[in-house]
């Protein structure tokens, strides 16, 4: 890049998996929205993310990564595919920048296809996320790899500051070489509806999504009037379902509230099984993979979040942004997200406290209401897209200038 030329249009390559995982929901949209703001933008996964699937925004081209099966293999050689493509790609078009979500392998790929480019290879930055820090990047089989591969990279950022203490501990880089960048939400789609309307979300308890069991009595009758919570992940063991299924018990102890679930993963299974053996399988809807959610949840009475670790919290973000309150567990960067009111966090792990927290919240309207307001005047104040676009545009700036002159001295 030439700094003569601080506004020109950026080409830039964006790495990332195509799950509705925080991860690649932020991946998705911000290169739509660098794209909508006039920068060449290559968004390199094995499938095209869902946020990009329904349109808006700039183009963005998409880059398949498509890895090789082999009998010699157990899993595929994801992480040498992606420094494949790159390399395909840096030699086929000028790319000034590769942005990388989530450290593990991506930041191993980077500084494979880097040292294959060599001078003529693109800047790299990494965004960590959470659990490619807190799990995976922290374990021993891995950990020396993304330590050594972060450190090469041009720049690294992570969306709190928890976040940054915990890698730069965890890697032994120093805290200022990671710039903080919080995460985002598009705020025109995921905004509070005109009014509250528990029918949208009621409708699905009889014709729209699957019970979490067949049969199994939903205990207090709740098809009008009682609180309807929500909650959206990728239902891994690090975000606690289960849990889920505790807090709703207890809160239909004092009130017919009933649960809206998105998402898949391993541990469906485990909560359709809780549910039905606690009797509330029938106060339990899961919808499954779906990417129109965000419709849906403004109507919600509250939304549940009962992660072990959360590196930011981007479910969280999106429910305040839709004025949903949040109730979950003060774990990780998810304090430096739901604060000024915007709902409630106890210890980890705590259902009790949890399910208090939820029936003390939505049981008034007008508690709940509030609550749901300061959410999205902190989304709206803190956590716009347009805000976060830009500075990862600066920053890449940035970057780019910082290694121009680097390699100039």
């Amino acid at each position: 890049m030439n700094p003569r030329e601080p506004t020109r249009p950026l080409a830039l390559a964006i790495v990332c998996y195509p799950s509705l995982g925080g991860s690649g929901v932020v991946a998705a949209e911000l290169a739509r929205g660098l794209a909508a703001r006039g920068h060449r933008v290559h968004l390199v996964s094995t499938a095209v993310p869902e946020r990009l699937r329904s349109g808006g925004g700039g183009e963005v081209r998409f880059e398949r990564i498509e890895v090789p099966a082999s009998p010699v293999f157990e899993h595929g050689p994801y992480d040498v595919v992606v420094a494949s493509r790159l390399v395909e790609l840096a030699r086929r078009e000028p790319i000034d920048l590769v942005h990388l979500h989530y450290a593990v392998p991506h930041a191993a790929s980077a500084l494979l296809a880097g040292r294959v480019l060599g001078a003529e290879a693109p800047a790299m930055v990494t965004t960590l996320h959470g659990t490619d820090v807190t799990q995976l990047g922290a374990h021993p089989s891995l950990s020396a790899v993304i330590a050594f591969a972060l450190a090469a990279c041009d720049g690294v950022t992570a969306p709190s500051q928890y976040l940054r203490d915990t890698a730069a501990a965890y890697f032994r880089l120093p805290v200022d070489c990671i710039e903080v960048i919080p995460n985002f939400v598009d705020l025109a789609r995921f905004a509070p509806p005109p009014g509250r309307d528990r029918g949208a979300l009621s409708a699905l308890f009889s014709q729209g999504g699957e019970r979490a069991g067949a049969g199994g009595g939903g205990g207090p009758d709740g098809v009008s009037g009682g609180p309807i919570l929500f909650h959206v992940s990728n239902f891994r063991p690090v975000k606690r379902p289960r849990d889920l299924i505790e807090v709703l018990a207890r809160v239909r102890r004092s009130l017919p509230a009933r649960l809206v679930l998105v998402g898949d993963g391993p541990e469906r299974a485990a909560v359709m099984q809780r549910a039905d053996e606690l009797g509330i399988a029938g106060a339990v809807c899961w919808l499954g993979r779906r990417n129109d959610f965000a419709d849906l949840l403004g109507h919600a009475d509250g939304f549940l979040l009962t992660s072990e670790s959360e590196g930011f919290g981007v479910a969280a973000l999106e429910a305040m942004a839709a004025g949903v309150p949040v109730f979950g567990y003060h774990v990780g960067g998810l304090s430096e997200v739901v604060a000024d009111g915007a709902g409630t966090l106890v210890t980890c792990g705590d259902v009790d406290a949890l399910a208090r927290a939820v029936v003390a919240g939505v049981r008034d309207p007008a508690i709940r209401d509030a609550m749901g307001r300061a959410g999205r005047a902190r989304a709206e104040q803190r956590f716009g897209d347009e805000i976060a676009v830009g500075r990862y545009e600066t920053y890449f700036r940035h970057v780019l200038a910082r290694r121009t002159k680097g390699r100039a001295s």
